[in-house]
């Protein structure tokens, strides 16, 4: 994933809201969303080159997504980030605990930011951890922002992304309007761009929430509800 905002824990609205991107390579082989016959319990996308995902549930309450960390030259590390959302899909332990093996084992992974979460009738708990952050955090009730940096760093299109999010939760908005947050196309003005070492063109291709390059750009757009009845409503759209 290369955009995700989300709502969690916040009065008045569902325990958690989440709008999601994926970026990749268009060559990529990739399979949708679905439930996956080797894991019954888990419903996701599937990389087919490492295996693993970018966005997940599962029946027992659990969700994990993880973005890339933007750091050009950095080595590529021996594990794949997409089994981080997928190994804590299956597993059994609880969020921290997940995310505590994952941070003894940090630097085997290219950079990454991990979200995981477990939502039950009563309890709703929301996590996140990055190799190039500062450690572990458990995350209070609000809205939020992640790409390619550290939670809530404010690049445009997180900052845009958040403020037209809460914009739609104010409003009652449907999914519909959703999936067109999530399908904005506009590039931030030059005087806002971050620089993260990747060039001008570069920067300003990937600064619209929803990307388009010739060989790499949005794949697919996902809306995850998770009710406060219970249960997760999970829908994807697909494009490459």
């Amino acid at each position: 994933m290369c955009t995700i905002l989300f709502s969690f824990g916040q009065e008045g609205r569902p325990p958690l809201t989440l709008l999601a991107n994926r970026d990749e390579f268009y060559e990529r082989p990739t399979k949708e969303a679905g439930w996956w016959p080797d894991e019954p319990d888990v419903f996701a996308g599937r990389d087919l080159v490492g295996g693993g995902t970018w966005l997940g549930i599962s029946k027992n309450g659990k969700i994990a997504a993880v973005t890339n960390y933007r750091e050009p030259g950095q080595e590529r590390g021996e594990l794949s980030r997409g089994a981080l959302v997928a190994d804590y899909l299956v597993s059994g332990g609880d969020p921290r605990s997940y995310l505590e093996s994952v941070e003894r084992n940090r630097d085997k992974f290219t950079g990454f930011n991990l979200l995981v979460g477990e939502f039950g009738q009563e309890e709703h708990r929301l996590f996140y951890f990055s190799n190039r952050g500062d450690g572990i955090a458990e995350l209070e009730p609000g809205l939020f922002g992640l790409s390619n940096h550290l939670l809530d760093t404010p690049w445009p299109k997180v900052s845009r992304g958040k403020a037209k999010f809460e914009a739609l939760l104010e409003s009652g908005a449907g999914k519909e309007d959703m999936f067109a947050l999530l399908a904005d196309r506009s590039l931030a003005d030059d005087d806002d761009l971050p620089d993260t070492g990747i060039g001008y063109e570069r920067e300003k291709l990937l600064s619209a929430i929803f990307i388009e390059t010739p060989i790499y750009g949005t794949r697919c757009s996902n809306v995850v509800e998770f009710r406060a009845s219970g249960g997760f409503e999970f829908e994807e759209r697909v494009f490459v």
